[in-house]
């Protein structure tokens, strides 16, 4: 069956895609065959205003904004890529992981969505999504390394296909984007944490505070962020202290210090990892970046200074394919509709989605699930 669909795959197919998993309604249309697609629109309507003022994401809020978002999201998405929904080959959703709220809605309006049309339908892990995004963005080839970076997760991952994810490791505790946004709260910076932290970090002194690079002489691929938001937090009390409150100068130095913390760890791990992934010669050796903490260009900078020197190509997506989008979902649909049947109407959202199912829990368990 699936060698009936590879071959074809090889006339282009138009994908709905859906994403809702935390807080971003996205709809787009992508069409083409594995490996070589086109974005015909992408629709991504941002939360930050309805949780400012919380310093988080309030998953309850989060999810009535999908409701009330995903229909006229959608329909914006189709009139911008001129089709409609007989125009389609299929829909992609974000079935997991992700706050469960708002996957509950973007799955229900993809199956609504799926009745209606006759269209058929495929849940999508919102990891497939970040991890196959180089194949949407610049077609690379199997297999790549993946370094998997954003608010809720992180992980090294060697792509060897649509379907196949292998994880060489990652955070045994907080993700970096986690970290970005608590440590951004503790030093009093408006939400979302990460870009607020780079642009302070600009003005700062990288070298003044020695902020600890959890697991670094561990030789494996696993990484800890929780000890170094505690160092951050013990420094600015100390701060606070001696001066009464945080000065300018404090601020801009405890975020580049934490900024070249995190991107020491990940850029130290990676080169790990590079050694792993190399040893299956690969033909086209590349090491890619995917999610919204692969925006942030001091950790872009250091990571392509590890792959040049290993003499391995890398690659960062655009910015607007590194945070959440639902073109990477519809791209990931189109990448594995020759690999898997679609999915019926049993499809469920999760709040928990392991990517490598082989591999050992690393992260979560009990009811829930793992986390990775």
């Amino acid at each position: 069956m699936f060698a009936t669909k590879a071959n074809q795959m090889k006339q282009s197919v138009t994908l709905l895609g859906i994403e809702s998993s935390c807080d971003d309604t996205a709809a787009a249309v992508v069409c083409g065959v594995p490996g070589s697609m086109k974005i015909l629109s992408s629709v991504v309507f941002g939360q930050n205003d309805l949780h400012a003022s919380f310093g988080g994401v309030v998953p309850e809020i989060a999810a009535r904004a999908h409701a009330e978002r995903l229909d006229s999201t959608i329909q914006k998405a189709l009139d911008a890529g001129g089709v409609c929904l007989k125009d389609l080959s299929g829909i992609a959703v974000t079935c997991g992981p992700g706050l469960i709220g708002g996957v509950v809605s973007g799955v229900m309006m993809a199956k609504g969505l799926s009745i209606a049309s006759g269209k058929p339908l495929y849940g999508i892990n919102h990891l497939a999504g970040h991890a196959l995004t180089p194949r949407l963005s610049d077609g690379i080839v199997f297999p790549y390394l993946m370094l998997l970076v954003s608010g809720g997760h992180c992980q090294f991952l060697i792509v060897h296909g649509p379907i196949h994810f292998e994880r060489l490791g990652g955070t045994i505790d907080d993700a970096p984007g986690e970290a970005f946004d608590k440590v951004a709260r503790l030093i009093g910076l408006k939400q979302p944490g990460g870009p607020a932290i780079e642009t302070l970090a600009e003005r700062g002194d990288a070298a003044r505070f020695a902020f600890p690079r959890p697991l670094r002489n561990k030789p494996d691929c696993n990484l800890s962020f929780s000890g170094l938001k505690t160092a951050v937090l013990r420094a600015r009390d100390l701060l606070v202290s001696e001066h009464g409150g945080l000065r300018i100068s404090d601020q801009t130095s405890l975020a580049a210090s934490f900024q070249m913390a995190v991107a020491e760890s990940l850029a130290g791990k990676s080169a790990t990892a590079l050694k792993q992934y190399l040893s299956l010669s690969p033909k086209n050796p590349t090491f890619c970046v995917a999610g919204g903490v692969a925006a942030n260009m001091k950790i872009r900078e250091m990571l392509e200074k590890v792959a040049a020197s290993v003499n391995v190509t890398f690659l960062a997506p655009p910015l607007g394919l590194c945070t959440d989008n639902a073109a990477m979902i519809a791209a990931a649909g189109i990448e594995q509709m020759s690999h898997r049947s679609p999915d019926d109407m049993t499809l469920s959202a999760r709040p928990r989605m392991p990517l490598d199912m082989q591999s050992p829990i690393m992260l979560g368990s009990g009811k829930k699930g793992a986390k990775a």
